[in-house]
């Protein structure tokens, strides 16, 4: 493993055993229904439409999405990136069918490298998470993409706080969020994620449902600035 700086160690610290047991509920179910306005199908849905059977997911929650999304052959091989080692006993138990390769590293941190690298990855609500702004965090995309195939689909998810419509209960959970270093998205927005992905992707889609973006882009490093 990496060694993680303090901010990440903090942000990632949430996810207990008891959190992530009630995580689908609240966050999968609830939150994003009625608070984020952006229901986990779509998410989903989303990330079905870049997998390949060589995937890596990062940030990976409670495995949720790789429990049930689609991939596009039955051999699939299967990589889990997080810091939090509940989040990745979590994952791994419910992926355990792809016999996932498990890798415990602070993304913010530059990677080790990897023998064999991937042709998909996939970060559901993971940025929002991470200390820091959005100029400063999207140094994640440098450390993947050494880990990436040319040509290896991006997409993922994240939670915005400007320039998107929040209701009230959006706003206040949001704000406690932060102030509980849980999220760090106060600054985050649609503008700012597009030009980070620009920076360095083709093909970048961004979609903007409720307070989440949904994003894909391209990693094509002859091109890539």
């Amino acid at each position: 493993m990496n060694s993680p700086s303090e901010a990440s160690a903090a942000g990632q610290a949430v996810y207990s055993k008891r959190i992530l047991s009630i995580y689908d509920l609240w966050v999968l179910g609830i939150s994003n229904s009625l608070i984020w306005k952006c229901r986990t199908k779509s998410i989903l849905n989303w990330m079905n439409q870049s997998l390949t059977a060589n995937h890596l997911d990062v940030g990976v929650g409670t495995g949720y999405y790789l429990d049930h999304c689609t991939f596009p052959d039955a051999n699939v091989r299967l990589g889990l990136l997080d810091l939090n080692p509940n989040s990745l006993a979590a994952a791994a138990s419910r992926a355990g069918r792809y016999a996932p390769e498990v890798f415990q590293a602070d993304i913010l941190q530059p990677l080790p490298a990897q023998p064999q690298c991937f042709d998909s990855v996939s970060l559901n609500y993971l940025i929002h998470c991470l200390p820091g702004e959005l100029a400063s965090k999207s140094i994640l995309f440098d450390h993947l993409n050494p880990w990436l195939n040319p040509g290896a689909m991006i997409a993922g998810s994240t939670i915005l706080a400007e320039g998107v419509p929040r209701s009230l209960a959006a706003r206040k959970l949001m704000n406690f969020y932060n102030q509980k270093k849980i999220f760090s998205n106060t600054s985050d927005s649609r503008d700012e994620l597009q030009s980070q992905l620009q920076s360095r992707y083709t093909d970048v889609e961004l979609k903007v449902t409720g307070c989440v973006a949904l994003f894909r882009a391209r990693y094509a490093p002859s091109t890539t600035k």
